[in-house]
């Protein structure tokens, strides 16, 4: 039998990250994966700032800003006819709009891109197989036991059909939307699987000529009638700039799926090309279902599940990748404390209660994107009949000079417009505020949004609160303040008359043993407020203190100076870990 301290089963985003996490943590980990290798089609792509941080966080985010395209090549979202015909309309996306810029830089030490995810994959797990991680792939799942103490798992060598046991103390099932341990645990799912049909197909064709001079990752083309009829909408979408592409196009879920061919993917690539002599190479094709599910828990005993196993939707709003990375540095912290002794297993409790909300909200939040290209369909008159003629002539009509064909613009505008929830949806991935046994309250009400949560992102240190980014010098060297936190401890922030809470914090970090990286923030002092930003956004006194998490999130914070700093400190860590001290 195989031992080891955790097991992943699965090598996608959420196994490839908990293997990188675990192992930089110091913590035995083997990775069980079907496949024979990692991702071969570009699926998830989009990259968020929260996601660069995570990556930043483990040490790989330079090198996966080298397989990236940079934010810039994703900011036009474009509505036509085809790739050469007519443009409808066209939205700035992920950002790039002048006005929302200062939004995401200001959020982040990082920057939203685009890394597809047979990239990121190999990313993480090279990088967690060089720190320590066993990946075994044609290796299947096929069962678990668990008991007191540890999790039993049988499984399957592909190559040799040996069945055989890999004993772990925890069990992490990362093993996509049709989790098989997911369902050996019995996790309550809320939702329905095959909502919708469709079909990706990966092909090469240097389309400079219709893009370059409007860079985007999403190009959104309607050909009322084409190929299954209706109003017959298809995304081409970047995979690298500008001559690897995937196409997502949509069959009748309630018939049946369309016999794919190279042929098939040749005609559908150029008609939403709009240009049939144009020379294409087709890697690849496939067909999936929309599905619109979330797990109403996501651990039951020593096994936790994540990624696309608790939370199944549509690739809009670019959700998928980057919740299920999150969700593997919002464990692996508490895995690794608990394993080393220095958290009670009670910690690894807050893991359910912090990430089933956010599985909840992405699964919602990427099915709402998809009504939401109602109102341009309607705007267009591709609702009002089922004739596909009659929907080319409406969409024609918006071009008269006459009081409706005005209206008919307006509507088209303001409709692609409100596409910015999909596209420019901040809020969603870094708005998360975590309430749990994990995260100490301070009294104070939550701060109220000052604008829409879902669309801008508002910085705040309310404990559960992901730390703000602002920059700070040290030594001559400008770092951020999510640069000072992390790295598999926790961090306390102070200022000039706080000096209280660092001896606080070195005495309580020894009698937990635990680290606990403590900086007064002034001049003359560890970190300076080079442009006083820490000053104005820490919410708390100058001599008050932020403790914060190894995963950047808040989880105390006193507003002044406190002649019982020590006891203060270990009440709030002794809650956080679960534990009183050693």
């Amino acid at each position: 039998m195989i031992e080891t301290d955790v097991l992943i089963v699965g090598s996608g985003p959420a196994g490839a990250a908990s293997a990188l996490a675990l192992s930089t943590y110091g913590i035995p980990n083997v990775v069980v994966t079907k496949y024979r290798w990692l991702a071969d089609t570009p699926r998830a792509h989009i990259t968020n700032q929260r996601t660069m941080e995570v990556l930043r966080d483990l040490g790989v985010e330079e090198e996966a800003n080298e397989k990236r395209a940079h934010q810039t090549l994703m900011g036009n979202n474009v509505f036509c006819t085809s790739l050469a015909g007519e443009e409808l309309g066209r939205l700035y996306s992920w950002g790039n709009h002048p006005n929302r810029m200062a939004d995401y830089t200001l959020a982040s030490p990082t920057t939203i891109c685009d890394i597809p995810q047979n990239l990121m994959e190999p990313i993480l797990i090279s990088n967690a197989a060089a720190r320590g991680s066993r990946v075994r792939f044609d290796s299947e799942y096929l069962a678990l036991t668990q008991d007191a103490d540890g999790v039993t798992a049988t499984v399957r060598d592909r190559l040799s059909g040996e069945e055989y046991q890999i004993r772990a103390r925890y069990l992490i099932g990362a093993d996509g939307g049709r989790s098989k341990v997911a369902e050996d645990i019995g996790l309550a799912m809320e939702g329905r699987m095959g909502v919708a049909g469709s079909m990706n197909i990966v092909f090469e064709a240097d389309l400079s000529r219709y893009v370059a001079h409007r860079p985007s990752v999403l190009y959104w083309v309607l050909q009322p009638g084409a190929n299954i009829g209706g109003i017959g909408m298809g995304l081409v979408r970047m995979v690298r700039p500008w001559h690897e592409w995937l196409i997502v196009w949509g069959y009748d879920i309630n018939q049946p799926p369309p016999e794919m061919t190279n042929e098939l993917a040749v005609q559908v690539a150029r008609n939403l090309i709009g240009d049939q002599d144009i020379p294409i190479r087709i890697k690849s094709f496939g067909l999936w279902t929309v599905n619109h599910m979330f797990a109403k828990e996501n651990t039951r005993g020593r096994v936790f599940c994540m990624g696309d196993a608790v939370h199944r939707h549509p690739p809009s709003n670019g959700l998928g990748s980057n919740t299920s990375i999150q969700d593997a540095y919002n464990l692996a912290w508490k895995l690794a404390y608990v394993l080393k002794g220095k958290a009670d297993p009670s910690l690894l409790e807050s893991y359910q209660a912090e990430r089933v909300p956010v599985a909840r909200q992405i699964v919602e939040r990427a099915n709402k994107s998809i009504e939401e290209f109602g109102p341009i369909f309607e705007s267009l008159g591709l609702l009002s009949t089922n004739d596909p003629q009659q929907m080319k002539r409406n969409m024609e009509a918006r071009k008269q000079a006459t009081p409706a064909a005005a209206e008919q613009r307006e509507k088209l505008r303001k409709a692609i417009a409100f596409k910015s929830y999909e596209f420019n949806c901040h809020g969603v991935e870094m708005n998360h505020r975590y309430r749990s046994a994990a995260v100490v309250a301070d009294g104070t009400p939550e701060p109220a949004w000052r604008r829409d949560p879902e669309l801008y992102y508002q910085a705040t240190t309310w404990p559960g609160a992901r730390l703000p980014h602002l920059w700070l010098e040290q030594e001559g060297r400008r770092l951020s303040t999510l640069d000072v936190a992390g790295k598999g401890r926790f961090t306390l922030l102070t200022g000039i008359g706080g000096e209280a809470w660092v001896s606080a914090a070195a005495i309580v970090a020894s009698s937990f043993g635990i680290e606990i990286a403590a900086y007064v923030i002034g001049p003359g002092r560890d970190l300076i407020d080079i442009f006083g930003d820490w000053a104005e956004m820490r919410e708390v006194g100058e001599a008050g203190c932020v403790l914060v998490r190894p995963d950047q999130h808040v989880c105390f914070r006193a507003d002044g100076p406190s002649d019982e700093a020590r006891t203060v400190l270990q009440q709030a860590l002794t809650k956080i870990l679960g534990k009183g001290a050693k």
